[in-house]
């Protein structure tokens, strides 16, 4: 029968039993929907058959790369005194792919696979206390295992590129604040771990998200030798039912060691909201149609100080994009740090997907034609451009001489 294989690195020489495809039922049977907006953090508006619904999302994600119009969801319908929605999104579909994204859920997985023996370096564990609190911090778990107290926190990874899976994809100091307690346990003598339950065993490796979240990921490599961190891909049947076997994935150190810097390159997303006429340095005046904008820059040293600076309005110009920044809204700005420098390999990738671009804005030192782009409507909306992010954020990782020697 099939089974999963399990990996290991310097750190985690963990393996993780895996029998026949078992399943057990997690969630009641689903519903299927039709994605169309999320207003909020923690509210989805959907379609479900011919009936406009409002749905509770339990997950304070970004999940841009998840959540597109027309992305096909799962809902189940739930009844609650304080209820204001009949239903909650419980997972999502990327292509053949089930991401379950109820964050409500997690631990309960866990529970699932602990009691069902299918993390190995964990057989025999015993929960003890749930919600344990130490300090201002409070953890998932306090297990027996051993006869050692083990304290353990568990997350849910969702956001995956081809092979490779990364968390978080929103800041989170309160993340980052439990791996600094959990550290503090160590040295205390206790045993401590962090489970990061990925959302599919298509992926291989795990790595912290370091264009998102610099500082969990810089606290997460220097505390590799004192918090075990435990990356588990589980998979979901249609049904929503989780299949028991599960697979250890690697986590490239040495990759990690050279990328977690802060360097590299960024996407500065601008909305103009009418036409506009600019006087641009050198360039002269410049026509800007209605849009969105996005401006490709970088910065080898000092990423997030380049990226601060681009959030201000009142500063003194020096770079094309400082003109239209006064006068166009903010959208986002999403940061690519790499070792290697990516700008006009972004440019040109993105000269693919808009309908225009400025002819030499931004590019003053170098050959592209440009590296300011607009769009008609938001990119952050369009699958080609999450496709794109998700290549030079994430899939580049796999081109690398030295994957295979972390």
């Amino acid at each position: 029968m099939p089974c999963a294989h399990s990996q290991s690195d310097s750190m985690n020489s963990i393996s993780l039993v895996t029998n026949t495809y078992e399943t057990i039922p997690i969630f009641p049977p689903p519903l299927e929907a039709l994605f169309i907006s999320r207003p909020n953090r923690f509210l989805v508006y959907c379609r479900q058959g011919e009936k406009l619904v409002t749905a509770h999302l339990p997950n304070p994600g970004r999940l841009q790369e998840l959540l597109l119009p027309g992305s096909h969801l799962l809902i189940i319908p739930e009844r609650g005194k304080h209820r204001k929605n009949l239903y909650t999104v419980v997972a999502v579909k990327k292509g053949k792919q089930i991401i379950m994204l109820d964050t409500h859920r997690v631990n309960a997985v866990f529970r699932v696979l602990l009691e069902h023996g299918r993390i190995k370096t964990l057989k025999g564990a015993k929960i003890l206390r749930t919600e344990v609190r130490h300090g201002p911090n409070r953890f998932d778990f306090l297990l027996e295992h051993n006869g050692e107290l083990l304290y353990l926190e568990v997350k849910s990874c969702t956001l995956m590129g081809e092979k490779v899976a990364m968390f978080p994809d929103a800041i989170t100091a309160r993340g980052t604040r439990h791996l600094i307690e959990l550290s503090y346990l160590k040295k205390q003598g206790k045993e401590v771990a962090v489970i990061f339950l990925v959302q599919s065993t298509n992926v291989q490796y795990f790595m912290p998200d370091y264009h998102t979240d610099l500082l969990f990921a810089q606290t997460f490599l220097a505390l590799r030798n004192q918090v075990k961190f435990l990356p588990i891909a589980i998979h979901w049947e249609k049904d929503l039912s989780l299949r028991l076997d599960t697979k250890l994935l690697s986590i490239p150190w040495t990759y990690l060691e050279r990328e977690i810097q802060d360097r590299g390159s960024y996407l500065l997303v601008l909305n103009l909201e009418k036409e506009q006429t600019l006087s641009i340095g050198s360039l002269g005046e410049i026509i800007f149609p209605e849009g969105f904008y996005l401006y490709v820059g970088s910065a080898m040293t000092h990423l997030s100080k380049r990226v601060e600076r681009h959030r201000r309005i009142r500063k003194k110009f020096h770079w094309h994009i400082d003109y239209l920044r006064a006068v166009a809204q903010l959208h986002a700005i999403l940061a690519i740090r790499s070792s290697d420098k990516i700008e006009c390999s972004l440019a040109k990738a993105l000269s693919t997907l808009s309908q225009w671009s400025v002819a030499n804005f931004g590019c003053s030192d170098c050959s592209c034609k440009s590296h300011l782009f607009g769009f008609r409507s938001d990119p952050l909306q369009i699958p080609a451009f999450q496709k794109l992010l998700l290549y030079f954020r994430i899939d580049r990782f796999e081109s690398k001489r030295d994957v295979k020697s972390s």
